[in-house]
């Protein structure tokens, strides 16, 4: 699976700095995804920064003043920055936006993150990224979810603590009320919980509540938190779950469940205690299916599908 952390960003851009010209004056960042690498350029270049609109208005923004900015046309070379390139579309709209500009700059274009048939689409990248990948900072917006199971503690919210845990009205005060943690903006196909299947009706009021989308919740039908502490089965019992083929990824928090999990179904699982991805798969259709084994026969069967589908 080509998963990629901010960390693998970080380490990417760093490795890749010798490649950027030294008389950049300008970092343009295309917003949401390619602001954070083009903050991290310009930190190590030197280079003031701004984001895509701003520059567009002819505006970047004042080192040091919150809220101020100063006028962009005493810039003249001009880096405009994403973090990948998968279709090309995003950056072809850029390159519209900016036409009216390419007379007073000197524009020049980088992603991090390209496929290998797209990176003629910039002047400058880093890393070759094939399909399918999948990043830390925008995974939770990722149509992937669909094809996802979730844990809810640790994962959605916080963890109760053990005096909230008594399986009696504090839990329940906590089910209703618990912090949220990473409330994912795409839908997630599946919500996979060791919470008792008692407590369903609190787990779902704290989802609708918490704007959290998905669409299956599956929980542990034992009668109490003696029964399910006896059974102790919380890895084996999500991995029964993601075993089913429609499943691609697992979001759990706790490093070694994911790793039970990964081991019992040879699928990825991403550990948000850390944010890496637990994956050693022993499954050669899963990874011929996710393009990680022979690419080019799962982008056949993606074409004859898609051919199927218009007749």
């Amino acid at each position: 699976m080509n998963y990629r952390t901010i960390d693998d960003l970080n380490r990417a851009i760093l490795g890749g700095l010798h490649i950027f010209p030294r008389d950049i004056d300008l970092i343009v960042g295309i917003p949401r995804s390619g602001m954070f690498p083009a903050n991290l350029l310009a930190l190590y270049l030197n280079c003031r920064v701004t984001d895509l609109g701003s520059f567009i208005n002819g505006h970047i923004y004042q080192s040091g003043e919150r809220g101020k900015f100063i006028d962009a046309h005493e810039f003249k070379k001009v880096l405009v920055v994403d973090d990948s390139i998968a279709s090309g579309a995003a950056m072809e709209r850029c390159k519209n936006l900016l036409k009216g500009l390419e007379g007073q700059y000197d524009i020049k274009y980088c992603a991090i993150y390209v496929v290998p048939e797209k990176k003629h689409l910039v002047d400058y990248y880093v890393e070759i990224a094939p399909l399918p990948r999948y990043f830390q900072w925008n995974i939770m917006n990722h149509t992937i979810l669909k094809k996802a199971c979730f844990d809810i503690d640790g994962v959605l919210c916080v963890d109760p603590t053990h005096e909230e845990n008594d399986d009696g009205p504090r839990y329940r005060q906590f089910l209703l009320n618990a912090k949220p943690l990473f409330i994912p903006g795409a839908e997630i196909g599946t919500l996979v919980t060791s919470r008792l299947e008692k407590y369903r009706a609190e787990t779902e009021e704290w989802l609708a509540r918490n704007g959290v989308k998905y669409g299956k919740l599956v929980m542990l039908d034992l009668p109490d938190m003696a029964a399910r502490r006896k059974a102790n089965c919380h890895g084996r019992f999500k991995a029964e779950e993601y075993k089913k083929p429609q499943y691609v990824l697992f979001v759990e928090s706790n490093q070694g469940q994911a790793e039970e999990i990964n081991r019992i179904t040879g699928k990825p699982v991403l550990c948000t205690a850390n944010f890496k991805m637990v994956f050693d798969s022993q499954s050669v259709l899963y990874n011929i299916k996710q393009g990680e084994y022979l690419p080019w026969l799962r982008r056949a069967a993606l074409k004859l599908r898609n051919r199927l589908r218009r007749h």
